[in-house]
């Protein structure tokens, strides 16, 4: 199974549903810090890559986590679980939830966005900025009753993402305004979630703008 990390674990979301994501990031002052990872896949979304073929593009176990932390000189994985709970929609999820350590936000990027286009952190005077591309408006849905049908088995679905900075934080989304998106800045603290059958009727893609 391919293995995608967390930006590309939400263009999964978005071309199968039924994936909720959770991420909660500390970096500290020297640029090292830890992720806090989960996410929980319905049986629904399994079923449907079994009739076309195809899983979810996400790792699915300890081993895969470990194959894809091991490419990332920096990364270290230090704690995994999964487990069968109920889902959001009433069926079963499998529920992963990791801990990675990172030493730089180099190994950081890296598991952000392997590809290295979606995620960014530039020097602003004393400050950084880090930029996320969450959703890049080519991965839409463009099949009505497909789009349709994710979004009514995506209800109950969450993306989550969180950030504890060693500064005051600030986080903006790109567009600006987006419908059922919540954001909150609060001291050191930042975060962002949306629904993730609001998610799938977005079409100008999602951004987000994290300043300390």
């Amino acid at each position: 199974m391919k293995i995608k990390i967390l930006l590309l674990c939400l263009s999964a979301v978005v071309l199968n549903s039924c994936l909720g994501v959770s991420a909660d990031i500390t970096i500290k002052a020297d640029g090292s810090g830890k992720i806090a990872l989960e996410y929980r896949v319905s049986q629904a979304l399994e079923s449907l890559g079994k009739l076309d073929g195809n899983g979810p593009a996400i790792p699915v176990g300890r081993a895969d986590f470990e194959r894809s932390v091991s490419r990332i000189p920096g990364l270290r994985l230090s704690h995994y679980a999964s487990k069968d709970v109920r889902g959001a929609s009433g069926g079963g999820d499998l529920v992963t939830s990791t801990v990675l350590d990172f030493k730089d936000t180099s190994a950081l990027l890296a598991f952000l966005d392997g590809t290295g286009s979606r995620a960014s952190l530039i020097q602003e005077g004393e400050g950084k900025l880090l930029r996320l591309t969450l959703l890049d408006p080519s991965s839409g849905i463009t099949n009505p009753d497909l789009l349709s049908l994710l979004q009514e088995i995506s209800g109950g679905y969450d993306f989550n993402i969180s950030f504890t900075l060693p500064k005051n934080a600030d986080i903006k989304m790109i567009p600006e305004t987006v419908p059922a998106a919540k954001l909150v800045s609060n001291g050191k603290k930042a975060s962002f979630s949306i629904g993730m059958s609001e998610l799938l009727s977005l079409k100008e893609g999602l951004g987000l703008e994290i300043r300390w």
